[in-house]
């Protein structure tokens, strides 16, 4: 407000001078005498005013025409002249232009016009590190990379594009998967700009690809600094790639800088669980089975796994079962609510042989979450029981199509691996790997078809024993009913015990056709006519052709007896509802030796 009222006096006080300055010029009577060529000329003041502002235009355009005239002389020498920058704004504009339209071209992925515009730009630019770098992606859109790596190498003599060019050739080794040399491009592009967060994220991953841990947990730890991860999520993964330095520095026999190394990331993140295995099996090596145990109970609180529990049975492996037990009570009470716990606690009374406290202990996990797991322990608590085998093939039946139960699978790929490792071998991904069930179709099923074919591969539970008081007496051979078929014709030979019969040797009878059994000897004095048995090297006759050499035998009579074969194992079933199998070709065109 003040600055603008000065402005305006200011402005007031200016104009009166002047007119106070034209006035006394107007009044006073004083002129200005000028002789020339002996001529006197007399000017007023305003006369003498206009004159000077006359004069003062005239030396403005001699001093324009001067210039004219110098500018026409160097053009005519050849230097730059006003008429030449006319036509090099001319080509910028062309130009610039072209730039335009080939960034346009690479953005809308029309690689051979990009190229084309890329050649243009060069020929009116006289700007190399901005026409290099349109041709670089232009190869790159077009797919030609080798003159691509061609352009991205002469970008690296202009230190305003030495960044961009081992940044593309970075990419140019990833894409075809030499991941060493990449690795060195991007630590030479991360020393170069160490805040440039796509160059930070792809140096961290080649250096996990690549096993470098040290590097990687300095490459982290820039990363957390300049607030690029939260707190959490740094921890986390300086855990994991210092289990995995521990882990190599134990391979190489330093076994002191590992157990430092492996305790440092079991307290930095208390759910890594290979962490904390491996510091308390380093606890466990000094000897120090006090902070061995205090570890693994912390973690299990946090997280539950089979393998914490492993590594606990490892503090003390030669107690008994029921030290064991009350042991690692301490360890179960940690989360005592947990699946895991549950599953632990009763395989540890299993073991004990506590099988109603083990079926007590799993509670209803067989029935709402049904793992290979929860029903192989469910089937041995039935056989500590003494539960009849049909019940125990039962289980163990759906165990072979239940779920595995959690895993180590990938949170990006879905992959599911054996055991823990920091990058994932199907995606890469680092620290993907989380303790789960997998989702999709189970990995128990062993058959296509699913549980139906199950009972034919184990067997199926036995039947209800037959009521012997109904049985009927197989002392005596099966006579045939009258309504049945008619008799079969059959062949026996009729050699000695121990003899390879001939094709001769067979004599037909007439047989029923009925379920005739090898009956026990009976006690009375005369034993029962039994029909003899062939011998087991004897080849099975075909008796669907014709007879050669019948024996007629009156119907319904009882085949001749012959001296007994050597006793056998067991009673051998005969069928005669099954056609015996054709007559063996090995007698064909044969002699008996």
């Amino acid at each position: 407000m003040l600055l603008s009222l000065l402005k305006i006096l200011f402005f007031f006080a200016v104009v009166l001078a002047l007119a106070l300055g034209a006035v006394q010029l107007s009044e006073t009577g004083q002129v200005l005498r000028l002789e020339y060529g002996g001529m006197e000329y007399a000017l007023s003041p305003l006369k003498a005013l206009a004159a000077l502002f006359v004069l003062m235009i005239a030396a403005w355009v001699i001093f324009k025409l001067v210039g004219l005239l110098i500018a026409v002389l160097r053009f005519l020498v050849g230097d730059e002249t006003a008429i030449n920058r006319h036509f090099a704004r001319s080509r910028e504009r062309k130009g610039y232009a072209a730039f335009g339209e080939g960034m346009l071209a690479v953005a809308s992925g029309e690689g051979k016009l990009a190229q084309d515009k890329a050649a243009r730009a060069a020929k009116y630019l006289n700007q190399p590190h901005l026409t290099n770098l349109l041709a670089a992606q232009a190869a790159e859109t077009s797919g030609d990379t080798r003159r691509a790596i061609d352009i991205y190498r002469t970008l690296l003599d202009d230190d305003r594009t030495r960044f961009v060019g081992i940044r593309g050739l970075m990419r140019q080794k990833l894409a075809e998967g030499d991941t060493h040399k990449a690795l060195l491009l991007a630590q030479k592009a991360y020393a170069l700009k160490p805040r440039h967060k796509e160059v930070q994220d792809t140096l961290l991953d080649l250096q996990t690809r690549e096993h470098d841990w040290k590097g990687a947990r300095r490459t982290l730890k820039d990363k957390r600094t300049q607030g690029d991860l939260p707190k959490d999520v740094a921890l986390r993964r300086d855990a994991v790639l210092a289990l995995q330095e521990a882990s190599d520095v134990l391979a190489k026999g330093n076994s002191i800088s590992a157990r430092e190394a492996a305790i440092s990331a079991a307290k930095a993140s208390p759910d890594l669980i290979p962490a904390a295995v491996l510091a308390a099996r380093s606890y466990v090596a000094q000897k120090d089975y006090r902070n061995a145990s205090r570890i693994l109970e912390k973690t299990w609180s946090v997280r539950p796994h089979p393998d914490v529990a492993a590594a606990y049975a490892e503090i003390v492996p030669d107690e008994s079962s029921a030290a064991r037990l009350a042991r690692f009570d301490r360890l179960i009470s940690q989360n005592r609510d947990h699946e895991e716990s549950r599953l632990l606690k009763a395989e540890l009374l299993l073991a004990a042989e506590d099988f109603p406290g083990a079926r007590r202990a799993l509670g209803d996990l067989a029935e709402k979450h049904p793992t290979v797991r929860t029903l192989s322990i469910m089937a041995a608590i039935e056989r500590g029981e003494g539960a009849d085998d049909s019940v125990v093939r039962g289980w163990l039946t759906r165990a072979l199509s239940a779920s595995r139960g959690p895993q180590w699978c990938c949170d990006t790929c879905h992959n599911v691996m054996h055991a823990w490792a920091p990058v994932c071998d199907s995606c890469g991904g680092f620290d993907t790997l989380t303790w789960k069930e997998p989702d999709g179709p189970r990995s128990g099923a062993t058959t296509p078809t699913g549980a139906e074919m199950l009972p034919l591969l184990v067997g199926s539970p036995k039947p209800a024993e037959p009521d012997l008081a109904d049985a009927p007496d197989l002392s005596s051979p099966v006579q045939p009913h009258p309504p049945g078929p008619a008799p079969r014709r059959m062949e026996q030979p009729k050699v000695a015990p121990g003899m390879v019969p001939r094709e001769s040797d067979y004599v037909a009878y007439d047989h029923p056709s009925s379920t005739v059994t090898t009956p026990e000897p009976v006690r009375d004095a005369a034993p029962a006519p039994q029909p003899a048995v062939a011998a087991p090297e004897a080849p099975v006759p075909d008796l669907t052709g014709p007879v050669t050499d019948p024996m007629p035998q009156p119907e319904h009579s009882e085949p001749a007896l012959e001296p007994k074969p050597e006793p056998v194992n067991e009673p051998v079933m005969v069928r005669p509802d099954v056609e015996p199998a054709d007559e063996a070709d090995w007698t064909e065109g044969r002699t008996r030796p």
